[in-house]
């Protein structure tokens, strides 16, 4: 069980406050590629942050890696892969790096064997990829990975952000395609693994990626985009309950959502968010239900809420990683689901794996 640790979250979720029980490696994310190919933080506590997790992880006889890249510090990667030259010095900035925090491992979207070369034995490299294999030089996906299986120990597959926040939705992250009619069949993690593995990635050296968040839509859509046909009425977004004669009476027990504290507008929303602003709820079973308006909506043909991840479709995902021989899952992020005394998404993947 593993899971990434947001260094612009530390205001949240601080190193003290992780249940290192619960994780085998924690990802530190992330460290940003320079011009000068080196590594920048982009928050200021990061380095501090940095240290006291991995001196609590190492406590607690757990293991931390850094993240290198992420959504949007990528912008060097070509640059630096484009000469053996720029890629030595980058080497040698991460080797730099992994001694000063006295790392684990490494966890990197593009890798090159000189990196395995250079950390010493026993250093973790993994890499965060796509549903699909890598692109070759027709930007097909590859029909062959096994040299890049050679020299890592595992790649995370980023089974999310299928489908983002839009006026159409469709699910963040889809277990399958199990009705058969997604415009998107090969984005799901039933097939992202089936490919993976068909191109020589064997299914021990693979993570599942799963998402500790979800998206808000501002729609009127009554299905998901991503069917092609008709609609299950199980495929109903979730709304709010109207009743347009007690509106008034009722406006007060409304909630209004928002994503990041309403501080940006990619749409996504935290499985915490949604309990602390009161959109979600536990029932008299412990079952987490729609509250303040909104109603808790399963999609059959993907396997999750729409559209977000709880820990009933968290525990499907993970049931899957154990039946098809994965290494395990990866939850992104943890301050996701931390709620200030419980981690029930983790608590539902490592069920789920049977940990």
């Amino acid at each position: 069980m593993n899971g990434y640790y947001p260094d612009w979250s530390g205001w949240y979720l601080a190193p003290e406050d992780v249940d290192y029980t619960k994780f085998d490696v924690i990802d530190f994310a992330f460290a940003l590629p320079t011009s000068s190919y080196g590594l920048e933080f982009t928050q200021d506590d990061s380095s501090d942050l940095l240290t006291r997790l991995v001196t609590l992880a190492h406590a607690a006889g757990k293991r931390v890696k850094l993240s290198i890249g992420g959504w949007t510090g990528s912008t060097y990667f070509s640059t630096i892969c484009a000469s053996s030259s720029a890629r030595k010095t980058f080497v040698k900035n991460i080797l730099a790096a992994y001694n000063s925090y006295n790392l684990d491992g490494i966890d990197i979207d593009w890798e090159y064997p000189e990196l395995r070369a250079a950390l010493p034995n026993g250093a973790l490299i993994s890499l965060a990829t796509q549903v699909w294999p890598f692109a070759d030089s027709n930007g097909r996906p590859m029909t062959d990975v096994s040299g890049f299986a050679a020299v890592i120990d595992w790649i995370l597959i980023m089974n999310y952000d299928v489908w983002g926040s839009s006026s159409t939705p469709g699910p963040n992250a889809p277990l399958s395609n199990a009705c058969g009619n997604s415009t998107q069949p090969l984005a799901n993690a039933y097939a992202a693994v089936a490919s993976w593995t068909a191109a020589g990635m064997p299914a021990n050296q693979i993570t599942l990626g799963v998402p500790a968040y979800g998206y808000l839509q501002m729609s009127s859509a009554s299905s998901l985009i991503q069917r092609r046909g008709g609609v299950s009425p199980r495929d109903k977004l979730p709304h709010r309950k109207a009743n347009l004669q007690a509106q008034e009476q009722k406006r007060a027990s409304y909630v209004t959502v928002y994503n990041d504290g309403g501080g940006t507008s990619d749409g996504q929303v935290m499985f915490e968010e949604l309990v602390s602003q009161g959109a979600l709820t536990k029932d008299s079973s412990g079952e987490y239900v729609g509250a303040g308006g909104f109603v808790r909506e399963w999609d059959g043909c993907s396997s999750t809420i729409v559209t977000y991840d709880d820990p009933q479709s968290m525990s499907l995902k993970a049931q899957f990683a154990l039946q098809a021989g994965l290494r395990g899952c990866n939850v992104f992020s943890m301050d996701g689901d931390w709620t200030g005394s419980a981690w029930p998404l983790t608590d539902a993947v490592r069920s789920g794996m049977g940990l």
